[in-house]
């Protein structure tokens, strides 16, 4: 099976040898998305609701540029710098899913590239 990079303007161009997402048949495979303005290619703010907006528009860019949706996604990963974070994500996360929820995990790390608070990175099926 042939597998084709995904790249879009609306998510920030990757920062190191790896492509924004992979598509290989009817799977995406979403590469870890951090909260940087892609027109600035800087960090959006040291703010963590500002940076999970972020992120997540992010993600939806690479989504889009893929041919799906949210409801595409069926595993999904987050990384954060501080777990207390959790409940925001969360509560973001509600109002972009609906029932099934995907599978999910959430991983405090130790750092994330640019000082991010929160990465996160996908699973699709189209």
């Amino acid at each position: 099976m042939k597998k084709k990079a995904v790249r879009t303007n609306n998510a920030p161009s990757p920062i190191g040898a790896y492509s924004q997402a992979i598509k290989c048949g009817n799977l995406v495979f979403l590469s870890g998305q951090i909260p940087i303005d892609p027109n600035t290619t800087e960090l959006v703010s040291d703010k963590i609701n500002d940076q999970i907006e972020q992120v997540f528009n992010n993600v939806s860019g690479v989504i889009a540029e893929a041919g799906g949706a949210w409801e595409n996604i069926v595993k999904i990963t987050i990384y954060l710098k501080d777990l207390e974070h959790f409940d925001l994500v969360n509560t973001f996360m509600n109002n972009l899913f609906s029932k099934p929820f995907p599978a999910r995990a959430i991983v405090e790390v130790n750092d994330l590239p640019k000082q991010a608070l929160i990465e996160v990175d996908a699973i699709m099926i189209l």
